[in-house]
């Protein structure tokens, strides 16, 4: 009697060890326990650690709290500006209400991704080429807003939507690269010029300079054949030396004012020009004339003022 009574014993003790150990779970510390009682909801929410429940009758669903990272699947869409583009962007969202992702959706992980798609692709044909391409902040921002307004029923809060990559066709990446070469040549066309316009400047003042400083000219010729010389090693001939132009300009001065002047040359009076011709041998054969026979003389001309 006593072995069937402690024999008894034992197995109400193991029943009553298992019944125990089947109600017991832990849960993670990123991790919130939602207990369902006969299928009905538990207010209490399980916190991170050790907890109890009532085994057959009560249902422990772990919800994780860590912030989700999901990749959008890539969306084909015409932008409104008429340019076919393929789209893929990142969310990231987390859970701050857990019986709500439990009880409100049946799976709020795919709720997410299928709003995102959908957003994504509305995004895309509100917006331009170049909103696309330059302005991504403010399409990152309304692409939050779309999806955390209907996920806040969830029991999730979106975080951060990232687009990844806007994919072009070829056509358009060739056109926009055309345009970008354009673009860069009209600058450096304008940029050339400006530089000859201001070296065109300089060297007006560089020639007025040399003009009043000539021997500034053959201190450049100098200095050119010296660089040239040192860039190329060749020889270097010159047709005249420079100091023959040097001799002919210096020529030319004294005879340019003589040219400029309109005075009319002096007359020279005959007893001037007898006094400063030589006088002539006589010849053997010639008689000198009496003294009657010659004219008396004219009176001599005064010259000219």
């Amino acid at each position: 009697m006593v072995e069937e009574l402690v024999t008894a014993g034992i197995a109400v003790a193991s029943g009553c060890a298992v019944y125990v150990l089947a109600g017991a779970r832990v849960v993670k510390q990123y991790e919130r326990g939602v207990v369902f009682r006969l299928g009905r909801l538990r207010e209490e929410i399980r916190q991170p650690g050790f907890t109890m429940i009532v085994p057959v009758v009560d249902r422990l669903h772990k919800v994780n709290m860590q912030i989700v990272t999901m990749p959008v699947p890539a969306q084909d869409g015409i932008t409104r500006d008429n340019v076919t583009v393929r789209v893929d962007a990142v969310i990231y969202f987390k859970v701050v209400v857990p019986a709500d992702a439990v009880v409100q959706v049946e799976d709020y992980r795919f709720a997410v991704s299928q709003m995102a798609q959908t957003s994504l692709r509305s995004i895309i044909g509100k917006s331009d080429l170049d909103d696309l391409l330059s302005n991504r902040e403010k399409l990152n921002q309304g692409l939050e807003l779309m999806i955390d307004s209907p996920s806040i029923g969830w029991g999730v809060q979106i975080d951060r939507v990232e687009i990844k990559d806007v994919s072009l066709p070829e056509a358009m990446k060739r056109s926009m690269a055309r345009q970008a070469e354009a673009d860069r040549e009209r600058r450096a066309r304008v940029i050339n010029a400006d530089a000859e316009l201001q070296a065109s400047k300089k060297l007006a003042q560089a020639a007025g300079v040399m003009a009043e400083q000539p021997a500034a000219l053959q201190l450049r010729l100098l200095q050119t054949v010296v660089a040239v010389a040192a860039e190329k090693n060749s020889t270097l001939v010159l047709p005249f030396p420079v100091e023959l132009l040097r001799f002919l300009e210096r020529a030319q001065q004294p005879a340019q004012p003589q040219a400029d002047s309109g005075s009319p040359p002096a007359v020279e009076s005959p007893a001037e020009s007898k006094a400063e011709s030589p006088v002539q041998p006589s010849s053997p054969q010639a008689v000198p004339p009496s003294p009657q026979a010659v004219p008396p003389l004219p009176p001599a001309v005064p010259p000219a003022a």
